[in-house]
């Protein structure tokens, strides 16, 4: 007898490491998936454009201070000269922008991006512009500086699709790039000389549409920054170093509003310096900053809006599969304890398959979720195995009235399995407390058992007296 229980012991364990090579090739499947998904957004980034970031509008003016200095001795003595290239930058006072993001569903075969069209209309307000007048530091030295620019630079220049730009109450025409060393891509405006150092400031409106993936970021340049966006898209995630200040998010999209000033953030003294601008989005080139990502003390402030999925099947498939082990084991205790209670053999290979059915569960998830939504996908995958369990179950314990409390109890632990997948905060909790619920559940069914007594030698029958007179 003893021999009889280690033997089907061993043959579980083996069960068992097969199924879960099994459930590991599953979860491969799920990662390649992933993969495959990160190549589509990779690829509509490519075709369209990728996140996007908006820095400015910021003035910026070019110049050059030379001088003379005399070298060599006596007859040899000559005049050489020398220069010092530096930018002069004025940032805004009043910085304000108002964007409607409206969401643009793109999709390579069964995979699919979000992208974004935000309508923006952004008003800058300058005062006196002496921050663009050239200071000498060497006497006597000679001064040039080129046309005033008036830019904004953007992460990918491909998203621009219209733009427009009042100066002053006059339109002036745009043109591409924004002649600046570090933040290149963009547009800018030339501006007349006369509003160098002009006392009556000036005052800008640019309308703009652009068009990117994933997310969008803004650097609160201005002395005072007010932005305020509204999307019909109801998964928004905020990040960046400041949250909105107030933020309203609904089933049918959301509203947000920053308001900054330029006391809690160095970010315009940083876009003088020509530092990097980083933001939260992994493995993206923003506006070509190399190594930007490494270096999150050098970087720009700014803040960001991600238009994220939250149902995304490849996540939640892959959290599922994680139970997939926990599966198996409640199954197969579940089980041994109608084979142990109700005195029944269940063969080592009727595990195997009921194993396989489990484990076939994840493979439907993942396959379905690619076509059907996650909640439709789930349940089909799991009504299916459920029938098939309990049908099976019917047979291999004997009766129905054993296979339908086995069905039902498959069915608790998917329902259960999809609560969890549903939570965030509190899914270790709950997850718990279904253990522990689960644990306390099969030692109340075996408090009686004798476990000595199932391996125990059971002894030989002695002949009766009836035998022995025969």
């Amino acid at each position: 007898m003893k021999n009889i229980w280690f033997g089907k012991l061993a043959a579980l364990a083996a069960i068992a490491l097969v199924l879960v090579i099994g459930l590991g090739m599953i979860e491969a499947v799920v990662r390649d998936r992933q993969h495959y998904r990160h190549l589509t957004e990779q690829s509509v980034a490519d075709s369209l454009a990728g996140a996007q970031t908006l820095i400015g509008p910021v003035i910026h003016s070019a110049c050059v201070e030379s001088w003379d200095v005399e070298t060599g001795k006596g007859d040899e003595r000559r005049m050489v000269e020398q220069r010092r290239e530096f930018r002069l930058t004025a940032m805004p006072e009043t910085l304000r922008l108002n964007t409607d993001a409206a969401m643009q569903e793109r999709a390579r075969g069964v995979h699919k991006v979000n992208a974004f069209s935000l309508q923006t209309r952004i008003q800058a307000q300058w005062g006196p512009l002496t921050a663009l007048l050239p200071q000498s530091s060497i006497q006597g030295s000679r001064m040039q500086c080129g046309a005033p620019i008036l830019m904004l630079a953007v992460a990918d220049a491909r998203g621009i699709r219209t733009a427009q730009l009042e100066v002053n109450a006059q339109e002036l025409a745009l043109k591409p790039g924004t002649f600046h060393p570090t933040y290149a891509r963009g547009l800018h405006a030339s501006l007349p000389e006369s509003v160098r150092g002009g006392a009556e400031g000036l005052q800008a409106t640019l309308n703009l549409e652009l068009v990117g993936t994933q997310q969008v970021s803004i650097v609160p340049l201005g002395g005072r920054t007010e932005v305020q966006m509204q999307s019909p898209w109801p998964h928004p995630s905020f990040s960046g170093r400041f949250l909105p200040t107030e933020r309203t998010v609904r089933a049918d999209g959301f509203e947000a509003q920053w308001r900054l000033s330029s006391l809690a953030t160095t970010a315009a003294q940083d876009i003088a310096e020509s530092k990097p601008v980083c933001t939260s989005t992994p493995g993206e080139d923003n506006l070509a900053y190399a190594g930007a990502a490494n270096q999150p003390n050098g970087c720009v402030d700014s803040f960001s809006v991600a238009f994220i999925d939250p149902v995304n099947p490849y996540s939640l498939s892959d959290r599922a599969t994680k139970y997939g082990v926990l599966f198996i084991a409640l199954t197969f205790v579940a089980v041994g304890l109608f084979e142990l209670m109700q005195r029944l053999r269940v063969h080592p290979v009727q595990y195997l398959l009921v194993g396989s059915a489990l484990c076939s569960f994840f493979l439907l998830l993942v396959s379905l979720s690619e076509h059907l939504p996650f909640g439709a996908a789930y349940g089909i995958a799991a009504m299916a195995c459920v029938l098939l369990l309990g049908y099976y179950a019917t047979h291999m314990l004997g009766s129905v009235r054993r296979g339908l409390p086995f069905g039902a109890g498959i069915g608790v632990l998917y329902g259960m399995l999809y609560v969890l997948l549903q939570l965030e905060q509190t899914a270790l909790a709950v997850g718990a407390v279904a253990l522990f619920a689960v644990l306390a559940t099969v030692m109340v069914l075996t408090r009686r058992v004798n476990w000595y007594g199932l391996t125990a030698t059971r002894p030989t029958a002695r002949p009766t007296a009836r035998t022995e007179a025969a």
